[in-house]
């Protein structure tokens, strides 16, 4: 009689779900602020995914292992609850699904009522399709999200100057509200270096109407550095620059009435303090 061996083979056990943690870093919740989320699971993952204000937020794996992803507050958010959709994909298991709350709350930026010459207010008629065509060129810029990130680490200043222009702040000329400023300035006086704060892709550089000599920064991801009033650039379209090299100097061009350093900051199309983000990213 023959006989039939069988193999015994030991079955896995069911897989234990993983514990996840979602918490956030940031200088507060309000319009006009960058927030580190991170997301802290029991197990090894694989990938976390989000979505914020209808945008993709990415995320990477720390030195410690948690997972940080950057979600812009755009300056126009209204204040109340606004959920992050989180997607966790884990070694184990099948995808978790989180929703995380941000409650956002009210910030009352300064404003300031100015009376001037109707010649600072409106740029004459004959430069208004410039402005129109540089708009539509940066507007095509910071809407694309380039698929690597290119920061690291830390952030820096791009000049040693203190802060001079609280981001935010509203203006009114003669009566009519401007757009609120959306970038911070520095003090820096004519020939000041300007130093790249992080990691990127120079993708603009060049003179344009209200900001002179300008640079645009690609740190990857959707987040972008916009340097504006320079008197002189050193670098040039598709350089990728290190932190602290040099992207040119300080001046006074374009619409303004002084030597300073205009920087503004885009993340996934948000309008966000730089200094926020430089606090929330310090090693």
């Amino acid at each position: 009689m023959a006989r039939v061996w069988l193999l015994a083979v030991a079955l896995p056990a069911t897989a234990q779900p993983l514990d996840v943690a979602v918490s956030h870093h940031a200088r507060g919740l309000f319009p006009g602020e960058a927030v580190l989320l991170r997301v802290e699971a029991s197990g090894p993952l694989t990938e976390v995914r989000g979505t914020a204000f209808d945008e993709t937020v990415r995320f990477y794996q720390a030195a410690d292992g948690v997972w940080h992803g950057l979600v812009g507050i755009d300056l126009l958010v209204e204040p109340g609850n606004h959920d992050v959709a989180l997607r966790i994909m884990s070694v184990t298991g099948p995808a978790i699904a989180r929703v995380y709350t941000l409650s956002v709350e009210h910030k009352a930026y300064q404003t300031r009522q100015l009376t001037v010459a109707p010649r600072y207010v409106e740029p004459p008629p004959e430069v208004s399709e410039r402005i129109a065509r540089e708009a539509r060129q940066q507007a095509a810029i910071f809407a694309a999200a380039t698929e690597e990130r290119l920061w690291r680490g830390s952030w820096g200043r791009p000049v040693t100057g203190q802060a001079t222009s609280a981001f935010g702040s509203r203006s009114v000329f003669n009566g009519q509200p401007r757009s609120p400023h959306s970038g911070a300035d520095f003090r820096a006086a004519e020939g000041t270096p300007v130093t790249a704060p992080n990691v990127g892709t120079v993708v603009l550089t060049g003179d344009t109407y209200f900001s002179g000599g300008s640079v645009i920064l690609d740190h990857g991801w959707g987040l972008y550095s916009y340097f504006a009033h320079l008197s002189k650039i050193l670098v040039e379209k598709g350089d990728l620059v290190e932190p602290g090299q040099v992207l040119g100097y300080a001046g006074a061009t374009g619409r303004v009435t002084g030597p300073h350093l205009h920087w503004t900051l885009r993340l996934n199309g948000a309008r966000v303090d730089p200094l926020s983000l430089i606090e929330i990213l310090k090693e």
